[in-house]
């Protein structure tokens, strides 16, 4: 069970990465991304940090690698499919790959969950992920 998504940017691999990992900063995905309120006392680039995204998504920063330029998070709550009673194990993972080529990068969105009660997790996610590769896209056109 999961869902995938990907889109190739226009930017530099590091550039992208900077972007996406600043946990508690979407202001680039102005279309998907309307509200963002920052949990808790941790930074957002600190393992732990917290996020609630437009008064429904509820996520904390699992793991940052750096190097490899990708981070994992989970999301704790949220609505429909996503709701805590309903799905379980949800981890999303964020991954930058450098397209020496032309200087540009592939970002890969992806997530899995180890159960769904009432099922329908990636027919809602996969629209809002896509969504937010598009917002990203043009971020950096």
């Amino acid at each position: 069970m999961g869902c995938y998504n990907s889109a190739v940017i226009g930017a530099p691999a590091e550039e992208v990465f900077e972007t996406l990992s600043k946990f508690h900063d979407l202001s680039w995905s102005k279309n998907v991304i309307t509200k963002l309120d920052v949990i808790g006392d941790k930074q957002g680039h600190e393992v732990g940090a917290k996020r609630v995204l437009n008064d429904a998504f509820h996520e904390t920063l699992q793991s940052v690698d750096n190097e490899n330029k990708s981070f994992t998070y989970s999301i704790d709550d949220g609505p429909g499919p996503i709701a805590k009673d309903d799905v379980d194990g949800y981890l999303g993972e964020v991954s930058v790959i450098p397209i020496t080529e032309n200087n540009t990068s592939l970002v890969i969105w992806e997530s899995k969950w180890d159960d769904s009660k009432s099922g329908g997790v990636a027919e809602f996610c996969n629209p809002i992920y896509h969504a937010i590769l598009q917002d990203l896209k043009s971020h950096y056109s």
